[in-house]
């Protein structure tokens, strides 16, 4: 283990949050070299306590198989499933990376990862041709050659009793995957930390707050950090630093003054789940079923009914219901929204605000409804649920990114995006979905902008031995998809 860490000190890695981006971020730097000296920085006392854990993450392993939002229909009716595709294969090689974790003891498979069908089912005929369209479409394309398609009802009872029971819909349809996935990113989070402890030149400081961020001369990054137990002053001189830090990363990115970080405002949104502990309605559902959102809806509040694995117990989840907040971190502050705002980004702010202000008043009101009204929104999906099998549990924050943009002053984006510094010493992960699920893909982007390392045919070859596909486009190579997928699920008992 690496020595204790003095009130002052000299390391190659900081890393800022101990959630599933810094922990993938870490193991990789790691592996390809073991001589880092990596610190992590975490504000709260335990590791993936916000965005990664299993309670505030979606969990699904978005992979684009059930996720409608992710194939638009365009105004000439046309469905686009590129960001579907490239969902899907950057999963696939976070699958990779785990397998590798398995194999190499680092991860065991029952505390993180479990085979869950991934459904979409809609109702109506509109819906039902959308869902039929998009099918077809994804599924001649090899990344998806193996989802199914019925209307017939007796075949959807089968994937879905629940949803089917004392169903009313006169028209339905579903797709299914069978090896879909219910992916614990909280229990990913804390193995690699784990495994990352017991190494020389690795270091976790919990309930460490970044205080601030400034550039050096030579180019290094000087953090003040607090101790929030002790009281104590913490200084590191890093030559790179990573801003994982979920909702907080937005304000984190702003203490570094980086040019590229001007502009960029956030969003906050929160969330809460219907959950049932019941082991007789837990055995009917095993899948995670998803629906279409509510027009006026942000992506991360796509309704599904979905098996959840936590803490290697099985639960039923229904929800998200999405929520309006002013806190960027479920343990943040009432203040963290004002704060944001910049001179730099007031502008983006505003007009981004203006131009969503019905998903601001869709927001408001689904934090407004009661239990009773959420019940309703279930029985959509399960039309037998009874009130008490079911309690509400609050979800996580969410903090969706808002940029300026030439021509309409800011807009609303819902997926996640890379900020870098132009000599490479910072990057920061800002936006929610599908984030955790295209960890490895992001963290790997991040080595290759920002450590000229990744260049040698030495740190080319160990990212091979991690992820086999490195270099290769699964989208493009059927062949390479073809065999990392057998071997992926092969080792993670997907192939049951």
């Amino acid at each position: 283990m690496m020595s204790k860490i003095k009130a002052q000190s000299e390391v190659d890695v900081v890393l800022v949050g101990a959630g599933i981006m810094s922990a993938t971020l870490a193991y990789l730097l790691h592996q390809l070299d073991p001589q880092l000296n990596i610190v992590m920085l975490e504000r709260a006392d335990a590791v993936a306590s916000e965005s990664s854990d299993a309670w505030n993450n979606a969990g699904t392993g978005h992979a684009g198989y059930c996720e409608l939002n992710y194939t638009p229909q365009a105004a000439n009716g046309e469905i686009q499933i590129q960001r579907a595709l490239e969902i899907n294969a950057a999963f696939e090689q976070s699958l990779e990376v785990w397998a590798h974790c398995v194999k190499q003891g680092i991860l065991k498979t029952e505390a993180f990862i479990h085979a869950t069908p991934h459904i979409s089912f809609v109702w109506g005929e509109r819906n039902v041709n959308f869902l039929r369209q998009r099918y077809q479409r994804l599924q001649q394309h090899h990344l998806f050659a193996d989802m199914q398609y019925s209307e017939d009802k007796a075949e959807l009872a089968n994937w879905m009793p629940l949803v089917m029971q004392q169903s009313k819909h006169a028209q339905c349809a579903a797709t299914r995957v069978a090896y879909g996935t219910d992916v614990d990113f909280g229990a990913i989070s804390r193995g690699l930390v784990a495994y990352l402890e017991q190494q020389k030149n690795f270091q976790l400081l919990l309930q460490h707050q970044v205080q601030s961020l400034k550039q050096l001369a030579n180019g290094h990054w000087q953090i003040k950090a607090k101790n929030r137990n002790q009281r104590r002053m913490l200084m590191l001189n890093s030559q790179f630093v990573f801003l994982g830090a979920g909702g907080a990363a937005l304000s984190l990115l702003q203490k570094s003054a980086i040019p590229e970080a001007k502009g960029y405002g956030g969003f906050p949104v929160s969330g809460l789940w219907l959950a049932s502990h019941n082991p007789d309605l837990i055995k009917q559902h095993e899948a995670k079923v998803y629906g279409k959102a509510a027009i006026g809806a942000p992506p991360m509040s796509v309704p599904h009914l979905d098996t959840r694995y936590i803490d290697g117990k099985p639960a039923l989840l229904f929800g998200p219901f999405a929520g309006f907040t002013t806190k960027f971190l479920k343990q943040g502050s009432l203040l963290d929204l004002v704060k944001s705002v910049k001179s730099d980004n007031l502008k983006a702010i505003l007009f981004a605000g203006l131009r969503n202000a019905k998903l601001t008043n869709y927001l408001i009101k689904e934090a407004l409804k009661n239990k009773a009204q959420r019940m309703q929104s279930l029985r959509e999906y399960f039309p037998a649920a009874k009130d008490a099998d079911w309690k509400i549990v609050k979800a996580g924050q969410r903090v969706q990114i808002i940029k300026q943009c030439d021509h309409h002053g800011g807009k609303l984006e819902f997926g996640t995006e890379i900020v870098c510094a132009q000599d490479g010493s910072l990057a920061a992960l800002l936006g929610a979905s599908p984030g955790a699920s295209t960890s490895v893909n992001a963290m790997v982007s991040i080595i290759q902008r920002c450590f000229p390392q990744m260049q040698t045919q030495q740190w080319q070859k160990k990212m091979r031995q991690m992820m086999p596909s490195y270099g290769t486009s699964l989208i493009d190579d059927q062949a390479m998809l073809k065999k990392v997928r057998k071997a992926n699920l092969s080792t993670l008992g997907l192939d049951q």
